[in-house]
């Protein structure tokens, strides 16, 4: 697997950032970490996270602690998360997908710097100023772009040409509505049917799935979101069970048994968010640290599920894959 390259935008010489709260907190800075997910499921992304961070020199538990707090995919348990970690007076917070994370965390502080990683736009939320100069405490990792929507629905019109009607799934629990403009017009391009299906639960996604297979859907595909990537393992099962072929979001997907995904190495956009956190901690101003967003993103296909579901990939498709899991 190739490391895939991220713009690595170093704005100008960086002032100290004050941080009054590391004196409250004895010998070690702690570092506040708010998941969208369940404990344990984050594992590879805290991987590619603590790698960051280790490459500016903090390792866990010798010289930088972390807090994790987990709102177990209950969005609306991300405001009062957030409070304790600032109560708790946290060196830096960082925040994983959704955008709804990072805004929990800004509203609960404007003083304390918070590193996001999320795949929705920070500046047309209000959570940065701009891209290159992200303005107050906030700063951090975009891991989708804007058109990526678009591609993956055209990816799968390549593997499965035939199909008229598509399922879009959803997180109705998010602001996703960038990401379905685009995969609608992609969908009126290339003549598609598409069905808006909500799937942001677990209840939801088993529902979702049966109303995609009654309304003779041919094929799937999923809309950035966290959740999405912490239930693969019901997407997978799911697709299967109803022969309908999907489009994931990452390789993690198609690793778990899916049938191909479109996306960034999720892990390895974690990496430079913990860098981010790692030169903050030695002083350097969120304020002053563009946002920074992956250049390349990565095409995976699962041959052994292609063949369960009596699929031929083109061997165009197959020509531009980083990845063939056979």
């Amino acid at each position: 697997m190739r490391r895939r390259d991220f713009i690595t935008l170093l704005g100008g010489a960086a002032a100290a950032w004050p941080l009054a709260a590391r004196a409250q907190q004895g010998a070690l800075p702690v570092i506040g970490y708010l998941h969208s997910g369940l404990p344990g499921q984050d594992a590879e992304n805290v991987a590619g996270f603590l790698k960051g961070l280790g490459e500016t020199g903090f390792v866990e538990g010798r010289n930088v602690a972390i807090e994790h707090r987990w709102a177990e995919n209950q969005y609306d348990r991300f405001p009062a998360l957030a409070a304790d970690l600032v109560r708790r007076n946290m060196a830096v917070i960082f925040t994983s997908p959704p955008n709804l994370a990072a805004a929990a965390a800004k509203a609960a502080t404007t003083t304390i710097p918070i590193v996001f990683n999320t795949g929705g736009d920070p500046v047309g939320t209000g959570l940065v100023a701009s891209f290159n100069r992200p303005g107050g405490n906030v700063t951090g990792v975009v891991n989708v772009s804007g058109e990526i929507g678009s591609k993956r629905l055209g990816l799968l019109h390549e593997l499965v040409p035939t199909v008229a009607t598509i399922a879009v799934l959803r997180n109705q629990n998010i602001d996703d509505q960038s990401q379905i403009a685009d995969i609608e017009a992609a969908g009126r391009r290339l003549g598609k049917k598409l069905l808006v299906l909500n799937a942001g639960t677990v209840s939801d996604l088993d529902q979702a799935f049966a109303a995609a297979a009654a309304q003779k859907a041919g094929a799937a595909v999923a809309v950035s979101s966290a959740f999405f990537n912490q239930r693969r393992a019901q997407l997978v099962v799911l697709a299967a069970h109803y022969g309908i072929p999907t489009m994931g979001l990452s390789r993690e997907f198609p690793a778990a048994g899916g049938l191909v995904s479109y996306g960034p190495n999720l892990p390895e956009t974690y990496r430079p968010a913990g860098l981010y956190v790692g030169r903050i901690l030695k002083g350097e101003k969120p304020a002053d640290l563009p946002v920074m967003q992956p250049t390349k993103f990565e095409l995976v296909i699962n041959l052994e599920t292609a063949k369960t579901l009596d699929l031929t990939i083109p061997p165009g498709v197959l020509a531009i894959a980083d990845e063939v899991i056979e």
